[in-house]
């Protein structure tokens, strides 16, 4: 567990469902912690949220302590003064109004140490205005949760005009220690950035329906069915509260939508007052499916974004990098705005705003400067090399982290942790791009993991439904790339391995795994069968019997048992898990690469061999190593009783 060392105590005001939820990430992450507010019974109520929080966490394993010992470092009370005295970090998640904010931060200033920072929960207010109720203005920050914040990755650090440096550093640092992501905000400007981007999905559609262009199912449909959204923009107004955008849009440039402005008059506001653009407590909730996919401009919504995401970045509030990520982690989009835009071309996102600016006369289709800027540029994205992004050179990957150390050791993490790792198309495609870009002669072997807490949940089904059948079979292409690659490859298996996910893991020559993973194939519940080569390398590994018992069944099993079923090389307890792996990856980065690539291409082409084809391949294989220096070398390190050092 990693602190910040400046920061102790944490002091979080107001118990409601953001406040509780930023206090219970505080405690995981090892802070003491007090909940501050009005009433006995507000703050009582928030303490219980979090302790039956804590509990179900650790029912599942995703907490480190026990639930009884983070709930230790929990405290509630009703009294600011004492809240605050101690602090080293006050957070507040008061109601969403300037007044209570400014309000709150003067009290703060009061009663707060000197040193303490000041931050903000604010969706969008003004940071810098906030901070003129304080003596401090250089130790005010917005650090915007997202909701429920124990489960969104997000936090976006926001930059007041007089927040210093050292503020913005530390909380950075504290967002990383609390297992949060943080995105830069480098400019307070109204909404941010996610909300900047992912209002216009919302609101645009809306602007349709007004005009009579579409229907709420044909929206929902043709953004979730077409382009792999995981909801349709009328079901995220439902699920997040429509009055929710309808009052971010009373600070901005742009007005409401009316279909939207209807709904707030006649508080029908969504799932939590029963209807909203769908019916949910008379009505079956959304309505839309497959069916109702075609016809709906998905490039007028998408253009919009793209649009939000470039005048952010032409005005210096964020990097196109930072967009993305928030917009994937606050959002849970499937791809980063920055990067679509790059995919389907800036030069056709300028002519579709400019032709629904022409058409409509409204400012919201006014084209951003830095947008037409990169496009009078030749700047138009992944096919010309360079858009938002630079293509020439290391590939900017999106879903992946990749390093190859000192040692030839390529490391490959999945980092699609909103989604547990689910590989997406694109995911599949930056796995085969970083192998093919590898520098084999430079690497000893591959290993693959997984960001957060799982190694992958399987493939993000919805995503693929948007493919037609040539373009899926391109992910059998991408796994193949893993099982011929001519270095050895691990599977570093912690968590879900599922679906897509176990496909990669079979086509890598190792597999380990804590025991606290599960593997599976729970395609047939889709009423799919495993298309990542599934079928067939699960039935060498295990035989026929129990392959059709993992695909008939679709169940996951344990580590333990997939170790059983020769699935998993290892199943090793969690706190031997590192070192179990690290010294598999020893073995082989310090054997001798040309002998490693013989064993794997032998035993991988014997196998759909004859045992007399199979051992005549591993019989030239021997006599070609004969004469490398490697054998020298390991020939004369084993008479003189020393470690061999292969080149």
């Amino acid at each position: 567990m990693m602190t910040v060392e400046t920061i102790d105590r944490v002091a979080v005001l107001g118990a409601g469902s953001m406040g509780h939820g930023i206090a219970e990430v505080a405690a995981i992450g090892g802070y003491d912690v007090v909940v501050r507010d009005l009433e006995d019974e507000l703050v009582e109520d928030g303490l219980e949220q979090i302790e039956w929080s804590l509990g179900k966490l650790a029912e599942k394993g995703r907490i480190d302590e026990s639930a009884e010992d983070v709930f230790a470092r929990v405290e509630g009370t009703t009294d600011l003064e004492d809240a605050v005295a101690d602090a080293d970090l006050v957070i507040e998640a008061v109601p969403e109004r300037m007044s209570i904010k400014k309000d709150t931060f003067a009290e703060v200033d009061e009663y707060a140490p000197d040193h303490a920072i000041l931050a903000s929960n604010t969706s969008g207010l003004s940071i810098t205005e906030m901070a003129t109720a304080t003596d401090r203005p250089e130790q005010v920050v917005g650090t915007h949760y997202f909701n429920p914040p124990i489960r969104m990755d997000l936090i976006e650090v926001v930059h007041g005009e007089e927040t210093s440096a050292e503020t913005i550093e530390t909380m950075h640092e504290y967002a990383d220690s609390v297992g949060k992501t943080p995105i830069d905000v480098k400019k307070d400007v109204h909404g941010f950035v996610v909300n900047n981007v992912l209002v216009p999905f919302m609101e645009e559609p809306a602007w349709m329906l007004e005009e009579g262009s579409t229907t709420i199912e044909g929206a929902d449909a043709a953004m979730v069915y077409r382009r792999g959204y995981p909801m349709g923009p009328f079901e995220l107004s439902d699920y997040s509260g429509i009055d929710i955008g309808y009052h971010f849009r009373e600070d901005s440039r742009y007005e409401a939508p009316p279909p939207i402005e209807r709904k707030v008059e006649n508080d029908e506001l969504g799932r939590k007052t029963g209807t909203g653009f769908y019916e949910y407590e008379d009505g079956e909730g959304t309505t839309y499916d497959f069916h109702d996919r075609e016809g709906f401009d998905t490039l007028r919504v998408e253009a919009r974004m793209i649009n939000e995401a470039a005048r952010l970045i032409g005005e210096g509030v964020a990097t196109a990098e930072d967009v993305d990520l928030g917009i994937r982690l606050g959002g849970r989009f499937p791809i980063g705005v920055c990067r679509l835009g790059d995919r389907i071309g800036l030069d056709v996102v300028l002519e579709k705003l400019r032709s629904l600016h022409e058409e409509y006369g409204e400012a919201r289709y006014e084209p951003a400067d830095h947008l037409v800027e990169l496009v009078e540029a030749g700047k138009t994205g992944e096919d010309a090399g360079v858009g938002f992004y630079d293509y020439h050179g290391q590939w900017p990957y999106q879903f992946l982290n990749v390093d190859l150390d000192d040692r030839g050791v390529l490391s490959i993490e999945f980092d699609r942790p909103e989604r547990l790792n689910a590989f997406s198309e694109e995911m599949f495609a930056e796995v085969q791009r970083a192998l093919e870009d590898a520098p084999v002669e430079d690497v000893s072997c591959v290993v693959f993991s997984g960001a957060g807490d799982q190694f992958s949940a399987g493939a993000d089904i919805t995503g693929f439904l948007t493919n037609a059948p040539t373009e899926i079979m391109d992910v059998e292409e991408s796994i193949e790339t893993v099982h011929e690659f001519p270095r050895p490859t691990i599977a570093k298996i912690d968590g879900f391995c599922l679906g897509g996910g176990l496909e990669l893991s079979l086509a890598c020559d190792l597999r380990i795994a804590s025991e606290r993973s599960t593997l599976g194939s729970p395609e047939i519940d889709l009423g799919l069968i495993p298309g990542g080569g599934g079928t067939q390398r699960l039935t060498r590994i295990v035989g026929e019997t129990r392959a059709k018992e993992l695909v008939f069944r679709g169940n996951h099993i344990s580590a333990e048992r997939a170790a059983d079923w020769g699935i998993l090389n290892r199943a090793v307890p969690g706190e031997e898990f590192e070192d179990v792996v690290g010294e598999f990856v020893d073995d082989i980065a310090t054997g001798p690469k040309t002998a490693l690539k013989v064993a794997k291409k032998v035993i991988n082409e014997g196998q759909n061999a004859s045992l007399e084809a199979g051992l005549a391949m591993e019989s030239q294989g021997f006599g070609l190593l004969t004469t490398t220096d490697d054998v020298i070398e390991g020939v004369d390190a084993f008479r003189n009783d020393r470690e061999p050092e292969f080149q």
